[in-house]
């Protein structure tokens, strides 16, 4: 937009949202629970599961990590399918999709069959962003409404990851592990049975057919690239997570080059000539890539150094939770007083305060200030994530709505794995360095290896050691793993200011007016 828009006008009451679009979007909002729930709710029933289907170590892997490679594979397909065949018909072909998939993770009898149904829970769940966040383009005309709407759509997938772990804690204390996939189908019933009557349907009228070749490309050019960000994460530095990149960054290359040349190409290039989109893109998928750095660590801290119970540590995540969920619901009226990119500004050096006061953590540190910090961060954040993705949508040609939030969930995807890539490497070499010289010389060199990589290495390490030398080994880990918090913390605040500075300069001049 070439000028700044100080206010945004109400759309014509014609234009405006009724009662059955605001129940329409509490329908919406249930998908989007189940799909962030499903990042997180598993985690605490891998030690069960372990004992059931005994996978080996690469296939508990990828029992954890197919479901969250194949959503973000599947997004740009899957939000460019949904704009030409009807964004309602392939959230619902979705939802019976993972309903479907969800029973038979449920009652999974190997390893191989649960990984099976995690990839295809994944196909499944990644209909569900592109398709409910461009159903919002279509129901909600009014900006201001909008935003409203978009800023309850984010608070479902918080509320998601932050119940995730919860609920399954409960499930875990009365049924056997597979309780935890059942959740779904009840919910995606729900969204079957009431999404026909209260949700639009839309496609472009002018769509041609999907093609096949350009889904493949995108989908094998993501999960290389994602891939090899997260085995840097797991392995470091390797030249096997550098080929993978490579691999994608070439399958990306020929994906670009041949969407030039197509009629009708899965993704119009053209939205990124735009500034609002392309600069919104960036901010996005920026602004998670420091903040899943910022909290890498967090769950460790919570439990290896403070010795919380994965319940508890889940309970202390609740403030910070909590706080973006407040966020978040100020968002909206507080962006019909100011300019967005003052607001996501303002919100960026609020977030970036709530670092540094993590980077004051100590390994006996009152959990309360621990809190306080999370919460003053994930607060600040929270007009961000709710504007840019209010900037993409409003931004992108009403027909080309599926595409672009496929594309905003992509750099978000891609921002979480770098994030995860960069400040875990950061993390891993500053804790490396600072435990070398605690290891005793008398301990074995698979325990020695095991003390380096990870401190939970070297906390079961003590159990080979004398008490003396074990509780110096077990002080000497617990400080280099807070200093490599700490480092990670300083970094997220430096590149949170920055972003800060990126908003002010790159969206000064853009607000939403549909």
């Amino acid at each position: 937009m070439s000028q700044a828009i100080e206010t945004i006008p109400d759309a014509p009451e014609g234009q405006r949202a009724s009662r059955k679009e605001w129940i329409g979007l509490a329908v919406i909002a249930l998908p989007c629970l189940l799909y962030s729930m499903d990042l997180t709710v598993l985690h605490l029933a891998v030690p069960e599961l372990t004992v059931d289907l005994q996978p080996s170590a690469a296939q508990l892997l990828w029992i954890i990590d197919i479901y969250g490679f194949m959503v973000a594979g599947s997004l740009i397909a899957a939000g460019t399918l949904g704009d030409r065949i009807g964004r309602r018909r392939l959230l619902l072909m979705g939802a019976a999709l993972f309903a479907a998939t969800s029973v038979l993770a449920a009652f999974s009898t190997s390893a191989e069959m649960l990984i099976v149904s995690r990839a295809l829970l994944g196909l499944s769940g990644a209909t569900v962003a592109p398709s409910t966040l461009s159903l919002i383009r279509n129901m909600f005309q009014d900006p201001r409404q909008r935003t409203t709407a978009i800023s309850v759509w984010v608070m479902s997938f918080s509320l998601g990851g932050l119940i995730g772990p919860l609920v399954g804690g409960v499930l875990l204390e009365w049924f056997w592990w597979g309780s935890v996939f059942l959740l779904a189908v009840p919910v995606m019933l729900v969204l079957l049975l009431t999404g026909p009557v209260l949700l639009p349907e839309y496609r472009d009228p002018q769509a041609g057919r999907p093609d096949f070749v350009s889904s493949l490309l995108s989908l094998d050019a993501v999960l290389c690239l994602i891939y090899g960000l997260k085995s840097i994460a797991q392995d470091g530095l390797g030249g096997a997570a550098l080929l993978t990149i490579g691999a994608g960054c070439t399958i990306g290359y020929l994906f670009v080059r041949r969407q030039l040349r197509l009629e009708d190409p899965l993704i119009d290039l053209e939205l990124f000539r735009r500034p609002a989109f392309s600069a919104s893109i960036a901010t996005y998928g920026l602004t998670i890539l420091v903040v899943f750095g910022g909290f890498l660590w967090i769950p460790q801290y919570l439990q290896l150094v403070r010795g919380l119970s994965p319940f508890d540590a889940g309970l202390w995540t609740l403030p910070w939770m909590g706080a973006f969920v407040l966020g978040s619901m100020l968002t909206p009226p507080l962006s019909r007083r100011f300019k967005h990119s003052h607001l996501m500004a303002v919100g960026m050096v609020i977030s970036a305060s709530g670092f540094l006061l993590l980077s004051a953590l100590g390994p006996d540190t009152s959990l309360i200030f621990f809190a306080i910090a999370c919460s003053v961060m994930s607060f600040g954040s929270a007009p961000v994530v709710t504007l840019t993705t209010d900037l993409v949508i409003g931004s992108a040609p009403v027909e080309r709505a599926g595409a672009a939030s496929a594309i905003s969930e992509t750099s978000a995807e891609f921002g979480g794995a770098m994030g995860i890539a960069l400040f875990g490497s950061l993390g891993v070499a500053v804790y490396r360095r600072a435990v070398e010289s605690a290891i005793p010389s008398s301990l074995s060199s698979e325990a020695a290896e095991a003390a380096r990589g990870t401190l939970g290495g070297a906390l079961a390490a003590t159990s080979e050691l004398p008490e003396a030398l074990g509780r110096s080994l077990s002080l000497a880990a617990t400080e280099a793993f807070v200093d490599g918090l700490r480092i990670c913390a300083v970094m997220s605040a430096a590149g949170t200011l920055f972003l800060a500075i990126f908003v002010a300069v790159a969206l000064r001049r853009t607000n939403v007016t549909g």
